[in-house]
């Protein structure tokens, strides 16, 4: 068997928090909860997202928190409930970025939020990457 699959860990400041923020707008699950780590699933218990907390278990890039969040990195959902989604957004007081829009290159609607640390999220219409 040859299997490759990325789960994203991000680093933040309370693990708790951010677990109930992520599952709120989401709907996820926390598999693995504690002060430390959690593993957010799906529906199908399919690994979403992994939040770390600053500076524990000393991972080298997970040292200084002081460093902004997720410089160069975008966290991109793909849903297909969108609209409920954004809906959640709004109720949640979210910090928008980019309200509800058409996106001229993928041709799917998406707006744009912040999450509790910082880190930029996109949430779009669900869809195959086309070549």
């Amino acid at each position: 068997m040859n299997r490759s699959k990325l789960d994203t860990i991000i680093a933040v400041k309370d693990v708790p928090a951010s677990a109930r923020w992520y599952q709120a707008l989401f709907n996820l699950h926390n598999q693995h909860g504690g002060e430390h780590f959690a593993v957010l699933t799906n529906q199908a218990d399919d690994v979403i997202i992994c939040l770390h907390k600053w500076g524990a278990h000393d991972h080298p890039t997970m040292m200084d928190k002081e460093i902004p969040a997720g410089n160069g990195l975008i966290l991109y959902f793909k849903t297909d409930n969108l609209k409920d989604v954004h809906k959640k957004a709004v109720t949640l007081g979210c910090r928008t970025e980019e309200e509800l829009h058409l996106n001229p290159n993928s041709r799917r609607m998406e707006f744009a939020l912040r999450d509790p640390d910082g880190y930029f999220i996109i949430v779009t219409e669900y869809h195959e990457y086309e070549g």
